[in-house]
Parts: structure tokens; C-alpha cells; sequence
């Protein structure tokens, strides 16, 4: 028995020797086969692919080390891959993202069940390489992007997510693969399907991508060319040609009305807008399932001298299954608008119906001579003269728009951050005022641009607030931000020319730089009582004001900012509760009489006299302290230290507080926002009181005598009889009338505490600077 089991182990042991020696020779036989086949398609590679030249001037090719693959050990063939790749400092990685495959369903609620609006995400070490396009409503989605990547380490796989859009939600994971660059062969283009996984469901299918890629192998040399290259450095050719352009066409989207209704099921459509000047194009996003789409989108295009100035508006309904349906078209001829100037257009779409609303200013010229140069113009006393007469506050009844006239000399700036790696920036300004947008041209490689330029607006509403912000213009006409400057009209002092200070994004603190600033002349004119008669009627709102999203910071802020508030009737509940405690019986004597008194000789006009009192108080306060300390400029110290902009995290993959509040996040805004509404409302009236902006208060003043005498003289009886014939008769006599409060609009041009801190100015340079630079005057 013992010899039979030991023939049986022998036997057993020769075949496992026999077994290891032939999977030894498949995998040389293999291995020799892809070597070979290598060396059969160099020869026909050029017509065969299409491989991304050389920057060096030479074509990119593919060398091997010469190896005798009969000598390979099994794990040899993996090491001489390994050290294949090495040889090259640099990769490129071609990817042609062509559609999805039966991806799975993530909406399974409401009208859209049983689809999903996929993208994709491609990430290598943890960044980000390309974030692909939204395809709404389709399970088997076509992209076909193609994109090209540098690769530095192939042997870090590229990673590939699917999610699902969900509009102001979290995004939902659809599921992911890998993408191994080792085992691609260098330099030729390949199929590959990859398949999705999700480790929550290892057993669900969840659908294919489908994509070609390509990696082709770069020299240190050419690493050196592309990194120079798509530095910003090399971008100077590029900026150059960028200043050909002459003005830039600001345009903001607004909305539209009328449309078609092209979806017969739901009697609706999906419109979008596409524009188009010249060689530059823009699309819109899609407004779902209306006929009366709001975009509120801003966008830039740009003139050119030798182009056509016609710009063409073409509106579109959206479709998944079918080619999208045409709406609608207008064109805007641009060589007949003023410019420096914002136009409101309601424009008819011809071939179909409706009308589109958008606003258009074209600014920014970098032509000398023209309207806007400061260099040339020269003031005419005779022209101030009549617009002086103009707006003289005995004339009423004239036809010219708005209240008023201002004009803006912007002569540079000094002191700006470097955006570029030069340690330069490329700067222009872009002023504001309400929904009227004009700008500067660029100044480039520079940080002490020179505009000289002068603007004029027509002031519709005397409380507004001229908003200059200074932007670097970046590459294909992207911006980044410099510095922002906020100055109300009414503190505007007429030909002063003097240095302000720009803040930050968040107009807390001073914005980076060395010591940043803006030299500016302003001059207003405008007629008070046209004013006063406007800010008693709605404000304009303005179209590209955006609701604040919701912030835990914010939140708190506006918590105590109402807190605040409340604390100050629960004082005065507590002065009243120890009136009735009698806890001192002096005061609650003196209380009574006085209650007992006023409930006995009160009359309604006693209540805007009682308010008067309040006026009369601050009034006298006001003048003695000489003005209002909230506008003086303040040093540095006194402004809270804030940290910049949040660098951007991938909200799919990263834990945070809204996504843990994410089914309240609706809510919470509106709470919030809420909260901060009712806080601007008492601060705004705590402020009028006040004297923050005397003008106004004076007419709050106007207001409460004229309320005095109607109550003294006209009994409240009938006052109430007038008001509710007013209200029931309104829409019969008055139908196209705007239904207002005159205090709530009042109060809405009175700049609340945030406001205030938001307008209130820095020094543009510290004393301890000045006494410097005078110094070094001295020494020179």
C-alpha cells in the first residue's frame, strides 16, 4: 500500500512540473506574438491612426529594449512593461467618450420615471480631468466628446464615474469603472466597453460605456513644449489678437413670452436661446416645460471692425428622442445703437410667435477718439448748464427718463493683485448701476492700468448704489476677480477726484493686492422731488440679482441680526413688566398718570407726532456728532478678517452639512432668507430714523407731518371709507396701476446694517504708508 500511494504522489508531482512548464511556454508564445505584432504595425501606423504630432518637430515613435523573450521568467514580461513605460518623461491620453449603454433608472418619481439625466466624471490621483456634458432624460445617452489629457503616471489608473443630475439636490451615483493605461498599446487607438460597478450593489447590472482611447508617448522635450504652451505665460500671441476686437456686446437674457407650445402631450415646450455674432456663438440653458422661460443669463460677445454687425437670436425647443423644433428668430442690426449705453429690446420672433426680452450694451471699445475717451474729451460748461436746467426740481412734467444724470471718471487703478504668473494682470472695470452695465477695454500686463475713460448713466432711482468691480480678463475671455467698489449716489460728492479703496468679493475687507485702489471722479445732478415721488413707487428689480443660496454662516448671521432686534422689544416688555410690578413705585406711578392720560386725550394724530419725537431726537444727534460715523473710513483693524472663496470639493463623494440637510435645503433658504428680509426691515427703519441717509429721513419726515394734519383734520371714520373705496375701485379705474405700499417702498431704498458695511470705505493707503513714501521723497 505504501509504495502505491508513493507512485501516486510522484505521478501527481511530474504532472504539476509538466502543467507549470507549459503555462510558462503559452505565456512566451504570447508574449512573443505581441512583440512581433508591434513590429509589423510601426510600419503602417501613419496611415492607420491619427497620432498627435510631436511638438519637438519629430514624430512621436515607440522604442523597445532588445530582449530575448525565451530567457522571461512569468513575472518578467509585466517588468519590462513596466520599465517600457518609464522611458517616457510625459503622456498624452485621447479620449473619445462616445454614449452609455442601458445605464440604470435614478428617477423613479413623478412624470419622469424610469429615467436619468447621466454625465460622466474622468479623475486620475484624485483630480479632476474632464467632466462630460448632461444628457436629460435617456438611459442610453450619446455624448461623443473628445478630450485629450496629460498623463505623467500611467500606471495611476484613470477613473470613470456616471451620476445623475438632480436639479438642486445631490447628484446620484450611476455607477464606475477603471480605465488600466498600462495595458493599452502605446500610440495606437483602441475600443473599449467598459462596464459600471457599484460596490453598494455588486450583483446589479448597471450598464456600459463606451469609448475609444489613445495614448501616445511624449519625450522631455516635448513635456517642455506643452507645459509652456498652456501656461499663461505663452498665452501673449493669444491676448494680442484678443485686442482686435473693438467693443464688447454685453448681453443679458431675461426672458421671453408667447411661445409656441411644440409638446402636444403637455401643451408646453423646452425653450432655449442661441446667439450668434460673427464667428462667436452662445447657447443658453433649457428652461423645462413653459412658454414663458425667465433665464437671467449674462454673457459677453465681442465686435470686430471687419465683421458684420448683425446679431442673430434663434429660439429652440428641446428634444430627446427627435431633433429639436424650431421657435423662432430675430435679428438686432448693432450698428444703429447708441453706445455706452444699456438698451431694453422686446424683440417679435419672425417665422414663429412670441417675443424674447433681453438687455444689450455695447461698451468696452478700444478704439482712441471716441465717445468714452477721457483724453480727448473736454468739458463744456454750456452742456452742464442745460442738463442742470433739465433736471431743475420746479420742472415735473418733462418727458426725460429717470431723475437724474451722472457721469464716472474712471482714470486707473494702482495696487492690483497679479493673476497672471508673470506677476502681472490683464485688468478692465466694469461699472453698474441697477440694470444699466458699461466697461472699461482691458489694460494688459499690467497692475497699474491707466482707462481714462468717462461714463455717463441716467439715474432712475436717486438711492441706488454705482457698483465698480475690476476683473483680469483670462484666456478665451474668462475674468477673475481684482477688487469691487459699492458708493451710493447721495454720498457723492460732485468733482472730487480721489483714490478709493477696493474691497473684496465679500465687501467685508480689503482685497488682495498691495494696497489696492481706484482713482475715480463723479458728478451727479438730478432733481429732488422727482426723487422723493420715485422712491415712494416700486423699486426696479434687477434682473441679475441672484437669491442667496443657503449658508450655515449666513443663517447664523441672520439670526442675530434679527435677534438683535427682538432683544430690543423684550427690553422695553421688560421696563413696561416693572412698571405693573411696582418695583419702583415712583416710575409706576408716573406710568400710570401718563397712561391714564394719554388713553384719555389721545387722538390719531398723536401717533405720527409721537414718531416725530424719535426724528427729532436722531436729528439732533446727527447734527451735533456731524454726520453719520458708519460712513467715515475705517482702518483695517475694524474689519473682521475673512477668509477667501472656498476652494471647490466634489460634493458626489465628500459628506457635508447641506447634503446631510438636503431634504430640508428648500426650507432652510426660504427660512433664511426670510429671517434676513424681516432683519433689513427693522434696520432699515432704525436707520431712517437715524439720519444714515438724510435725505430720505427728510422725506419720512414730509410724510408723517402730511400723515398728522389729514389725521388731525379728517376723522378717521372717513379716511377708512377713502381707503376702501381706493382698494375696491382700483382695478376699475386704475387697471394697469402696480398695487405698492409708499412705506414698505420707502423703506426699501433705506440701506440696512449689511448694506451700510458694504458701502463703507477704507483708507486707501495706512498714515504710517504716507509718512513712508514722504520719507523716501526726503532720502531721493
Amino acid at each position: 500500500m505504501c509504495s502505491i500511494w508513493r507512485h501516486r504522489v510522484i505521478r501527481a508531482f511530474v504532472n504539476c512540473l509538466l502543467m507549470k512548464k507549459l503555462k510558462i511556454a503559452v505565456r512566451k508564445w504570447r508574449m512573443m506574438r505581441l512583440f512581433r505584432k508591434r513590429d509589423d504595425s510601426s510600419l503602417t501606423r501613419q496611415t492607420s491612426i491619427d497620432p498627435v504630432p510631436s511638438t519637438s518637430g519629430t514624430p512621436a515613435h515607440i522604442s523597445r529594449p532588445p530582449v530575448d523573450l525565451l530567457q522571461l521568467e512569468p513575472d518578467e514580461g509585466q517588468k519590462l512593461r513596466e520599465q517600457h513605460l518609464r522611458q517616457y518623461a510625459f503622456f498624452q491620453l485621447r479620449i473619445h467618450l462616445k454614449r452609455g449603454q442601458n445605464l440604470i433608472a435614478m428617477d423613479k418619481n413623478g412624470l419622469l420615471s424610469g429615467t436619468s439625466d447621466p454625465y460622466v466624471k474622468f479623475k486620475a490621483a484624485g483630480r479632476l480631468l474632464h467632466k462630460s456634458r448632461i444628457v436629460y432624460r435617456d438611459l442610453n445617452p450619446v455624448w461623443d466628446e473628445c478630450f485629450t489629457v496629460p498623463i505623467e503616471d500611467p500606471f495611476q489608473p484613470v477613473q470613470l464615474k456616471v451620476f445623475d443630475y438632480d436639479w438642486g439636490l445631490q447628484d446620484d451615483f450611476m455607477g464606475s469603472c477603471h480605465l488600466d493605461l498600462t495595458a493599452l498599446e502605446l500610440g495606437r487607438s483602441q475600443d473599449l466597453v467598459l462596464c459600471l460597478r457599484d460596490p453598494n450593489k455588486p450583483v446589479q447590472d448597471l450598464g456600459e460605456i463606451v469609448l475609444n482611447v489613445t495614448l501616445y508617448p511624449k519625450s522631455q522635450e516635448d513635456k517642455e513644449a506643452y507645459l509652456l504652451k498652456n501656461t499663461r505665460l505663452s498665452d501673449v500671441n493669444k491676448r494680442l489678437k484678443a485686442q482686435i476686437w473693438s467693443s464688447v456686446v454685453t448681453i443679458v437674457l431675461v426672458e421671453a413670452k408667447n411661445l409656441p407650445a411644440m409638446d402636444l402631450d403637455s401643451r408646453s415646450s423646452d425653450p432655449y436661446c442661441k446667439f450668434r455674432l460673427g464667428n462667436e456663438k452662445y447657447k443658453s440653458k433649457v428652461v423645462w416645460k413653459t412658454l414663458h422661460p425667465s433665464w437671467l443669463e449674462q454673457f459677453d460677445l465681442h465686435l470686430y471692425d471687419d465683421q458684420e454687425q448683425i446679431l442673430e437670436v434663434t429660439v429652440w425647443d428641446k428634444d430627446k428622442q427627435t431633433k429639436d423644433d424650431f421657435l423662432g428668430r430675430c435679428t438686432i442690426d448693432l450698428s444703429i445703437l447708441e453706445r455706452e449705453k444699456t438698451h431694453n429690446i422686446w424683440q417679435d420672433l419672425e417665422d414663429g410667435n412670441g417675443q424674447i426680452f433681453l438687455l444689450l450694451t455695447i461698451s468696452g471699445t478700444t478704439q482712441s477718439e471716441t465717445i468714452t475717451d477721457l483724453a480727448s474729451y473736454r468739458e463744456n460748461p454750456r452742456d452742464v448748464e442745460i442738463i442742470e436746467r433739465r433736471y431743475a426740481w420746479h420742472r415735473l412734467n418733462e418727458t426725460t427718463s429717470g431723475v437724474g444724470w451722472l457721469c464716472v471718471k474712471v482714470y486707473g487703478a494702482k495696487g492690483l493683485a497679479a493673476a497672471d504668473l508673470g506677476g502681472k494682470s490683464d485688468p478692465f472695470c466694469v461699472l453698474e448701476l441697477g440694470n444699466a452695465r458699461l466697461q472699461t477695454h482691458t489694460e494688459y500686463k499690467t497692475l497699474t492700468p491707466n482707462w481714462m475713460k468717462i461714463f455717463t448713466f441716467t439715474v432712475k432711482d436717486i438711492s441706488s448704489i454705482l457698483e465698480l468691480t475690476v476683473y483680469d480678463e483670462d484666456h478665451d475671455h474668462k475674468v477673475e476677480f481684482l477688487g469691487k467698489l459699492a458708493v451710493p449716489l447721495l454720498n457723492i460728492r460732485n468733482g472730487e477726484k480721489r483714490w478709493f479703496a477696493l474691497k473684496d468679493k465679500k465687501m467685508r475687507a480689503r482685497a488682495k493686492g498691495n494696497y489696492p485702489q481706484i482713482l475715480l471722479e463723479m458728478s451727479v445732478i438730478w432733481n429732488p422731488l422727482k426723487g422723493a415721488i420715485r422712491v415712494v413707487n416700486p423699486k426696479e428689480p434687477k434682473y441679475m440679482h441672484q437669491e442667496a443660496k443657503f449658508k450655515r454662516q449666513l443663517f447664523i448671521r441672520n439670526v442675530m441680526r434679527l435677534k438683535a432686534i427682538i432683544m430690543w422689544f423684550i427690553e422695553v416688555g421688560k421696563i413696561l413688566q416693572d412698571c405693573f410690578e411696582w418695583e419702583s413705585r415712583i416710575r409706576s406711578f408716573i406710568g400710570l398718570l401718563a397712561w391714564l392720560a394719554f388713553c384719555y386725550n389721545y387722538q390719531m394724530w398723536m401717533l405720527p407726532f409721537l414718531l416725530l419725537t424719535f426724528f427729532a431726537r436722531n436729528w439732533l444727534i446727527y447734527r451735533l456728532t456731524g454726520g453719520n460715523p458708519l460712513l467715515l473710513p475705517v482702518d483695517d483693524d475694524d474689519l473682521l478678517a475673512e477668509e477667501d472663496d472656498e476652494e471647490e470639493v466634489d460634493k458626489e463623494e465628500k459628506k457635508s452639512l447641506k447634503e446631510r440637510l438636503q431634504a430640508i435645503q428648500e426650507v432652510t433658504q426660504t427660512v433664511q432668507n426670510a429671517i434676513g428680509y424681516v432683519a433689513s426691515l427693522g434696520e432699515a427703519v432704525k436707520n431712517l430714523m437715524n439720519f444714515t441717509v438724510p435725505y430720505l429721513s427728510y422725506i419720512a419726515i414730509i410724510m408723517l407731518m402730511g400723515a398728522m394734519f389729514v389725521l388731525y383734520l379728517i376723522p378717521l371714520r372717513y379716511l377708512l371709507m377713502a381707503w376702501g373705496i381706493n382698494k375696491f375701485t382700483r382695478k376699475i379705474l386704475r387697471p394697469h396701476t402696480i398695487p405698492n405700499n409708499e412705506v414698505i417702498d420707502l423703506l426699501s431704498r433705506v440701506p440696512d446694517d449689511e448694506t451700510l458695511l458694504d458701502i463703507r470705505e477704507l483708507k486707501p493707503q495706512p498714515p504710517g504708508d504716507n509718512r513712508r513714501d514722504a520719507r523716501k521723497k526726503k532720502a531721493a
